[in-house]
């Protein structure tokens, strides 16, 4: 298990570090454009840069990526921070110790004005296992320290692994506890399985009771937009204690960009309907996206294409397949949505496209990790909404790619993957399923396991319930579990089993509510599937149960969109 840190404020770490720095200025809440201006002019950094928080990212035995990007004025409406309009140098350090006694390795990178100033810093050479702690530097004044954490040597198993993942972490829905209650359980591992940002103007996704915040800006489309809504978010305290806390591995999905986009197919209902500007659209959201992120040079975008889905390898325990069902995918069948829809079967139709899906199955193939374990971003196995004949699911998800599904379950069959594991995001609640080759055959084989995490923050507070009432869960008796409330999932991965605890919390509508577990799962090794050995018992009302309809409620909060 990793060392407990020991977090530090930024007064106690300046204190105790000795170092001679700047007094901070507090920033406003919005920088206006003269200000902004002002600033840039100037040449000099008038005020603290680190504004937007530390990360680190994509882990190896010898190393991972450091991240930050500097901003004077976050919310400044060009998306460049408030910064001159120059290069700025960055000095960069990581000590054995989070008081920065024993520093391993220093060096220098350069901010500069065409990245929005990211930094971005991969590391080698460091020694496997172990936690790292690391900081930056530029103008006198210093950042945040962040934790990150080596994977074990590739020929060894290394210590259990605490893995948290989360999704969907809308900022006007709600305040962003749940990665704060994260951080405090100091995982090794973060993974975020998409929708990190929302794309939308202030008030057009709503949700009863009303927002709790306000986006800043008009909808992304431009560069400029995109910057200045990462940066909104990155300003976010709860989120910047997550990516301090541990290593992220990042993935999108459709909101980095626009809802439910396919491919070069942008939304029905699109700001951007000509495939020229949707094109120009893709450009600017990737290029924010690998400036927002720690991530590689290997994701460094070419235009409106980026090389997102890659495979980290931690140790002899896990290989984690990271996919990209977006930008490869076929347009959703049937004009998306819960459909009835035989164009879903199509054998032609792929979510991950063709080159994507032979880079999993080769991995597959050459895997001799205990957990292989896929980090995706819609649900994957089939949710039959209909209690009749008829078969009506979610062109969105896997159930609208029924043949890639098929072909991608069989290769792991077939490669003989000892424990297959899906996680997933998306979908706004807590899920867990078993998978299967045929899932119109309920007494079929169990071949692998899906962990489905709730969001941060999206759709607001949600609502407890007791997962057996779920209709979706009597159509399909492979769904184990259910619930909407807002949180994350907090696992242990180690040789013999790996544990799923459910957190949830109560409200996302007021600052500082308590996590607790709803239900744990354990997968064992060489036994696909779910025991449940935990459920938090649940008490309601016959009102509250009469007027509730939670297979509607799952639709309406899957579909329902601006």
């Amino acid at each position: 298990m990793a060392a407990a840190v020991h977090p530090l404020n930024r007064r106690s770490f300046l204190v105790t570090t000795g170092l001679a720095v700047g007094t901070a200025a507090a920033l406003p809440a919005v920088a206006g454009p003269a200000r902004a201006a002002a600033r840039r002019s100037s040449g000099k950094l008038t005020a603290d840069p680190f504004t937007l928080g530390v990360a680190s990212g994509d882990p190896d035995h010898d190393g991972f990526v450091l991240w930050t990007r500097l901003a004077l004025e976050p919310l400044a409406e060009d998306g460049l921070g408030g910064m001159p309009p120059r290069d700025v140098s960055v000095e960069w350090q990581v000590a054995s110790d989070p008081r920065f006694r024993k520093i391993e390795r220093r060096g220098v990178a350069t901010a500069r004005p065409e990245s929005a100033h990211s930094v971005h810093v991969e590391l080698n050479g460091l020694r496997p296992d172990r936690d790292y702690w690391y900081r930056f530097r530029a103008a006198g004044y210093v950042s945040p320290v962040g934790r990150a954490r080596t994977a074990p040597r590739p020929d060894t198993f290394g210590p259990a692994l605490a893995m948290a993942f989360v999704s969907c972490s809308q900022f006007e829905h709600g305040y962003f506890t749940a990665y704060r209650r994260l951080a405090e359980e100091h995982p090794d591992l973060v993974l975020h399985l998409g929708d990190y940002q929302y794309e939308y103007r202030a008030d057009t996704y709503t949700i009863p009771g009303g927002n709790v915040r306000d986006h800043e800006g008009p909808e992304t489309v431009t560069l400029a937009n995109y910057r200045q809504r990462h940066a909104q978010y990155k300003s976010d305290p709860d989120l910047q204690a997550a990516h301090a806390a541990a290593p992220w591995l990042v993935v999108f999905d459709d909101h980095e960009v626009e809802n439910n986009w396919a491919g070069w197919v942008p939304e029905a209902s699109s700001d951007t309907p000509d495939p020229e500007e949707f094109q120009r659209r893709r450009a600017a959201a990737f290029q924010a996206y690998y400036e927002n992120m720690p991530l590689r040079r290997s994701s460094v975008p070419n235009g409106p294409n980026i090389q997102i889905y890659r495979r980290v390898r931690w140790g002899r325990l896990a290989n984690f397949h990271m996919l990209d069902t977006r930008q490869f995918r076929d347009d959703q069948a049937c004009g998306d949505g819960y459909k009835e829809c035989a164009a879903a079967s199509d054998p032609s139709r792929s979510i991950t496209g063709p080159r994507q899906e032979r880079w999993l199955l080769d991995g597959f193939r050459r895997s001799a990790a205990r957990w292989d374990i896929i980090g995706q971003q819609v649900f994957f196995a089939q949710r039959d909404n209909n209690a009749g004949p008829a078969k009506v699911t979610s062109m969105d998800a896997w159930d609208g790619y029924v043949a890639s599904r098929e072909r991608i379950t069989r290769g792991w069959i077939e490669a003989g993957v000892r424990n297959p594991v899906v996680l997933t995001g998306d979908v706004h609640a807590h899920w867990a399923s078993e998978l299967k080759l045929d899932y119109d055959d309920p007494t079929g084989k169990t071949v692998g396991t899906e962990l489905v995490c709730t969001s941060i923050t999206s759709g607001g507070d949600g609502a407890d319930s007791n997962p057996a009432d779920h209709p979706f869960l009597k159509i399909n008796p492979h769904l184990k579990f259910y619930n909407n409330q807002r949180g994350y999932v907090m696992t242990r991965i180690g040789k013999g089993e790996m544990r799923a605890d459910f957190k949830t919390l109560s409200t996302v509508r007021t600052r500082d509510a308590e996590a607790s577990i709803k239900a744990t799962f354990v997968i064992e090794d060489r036994v696909p599937g779910l025991n449940q050995t935990y459920l938090r018992p649940y008490v309601s009302t016959m009102e509250a149960r009469a007027q509730r309809d939670l297979g509607e409620e799952t639709v309406r909060s899957e579909t329902q969109r601006p």
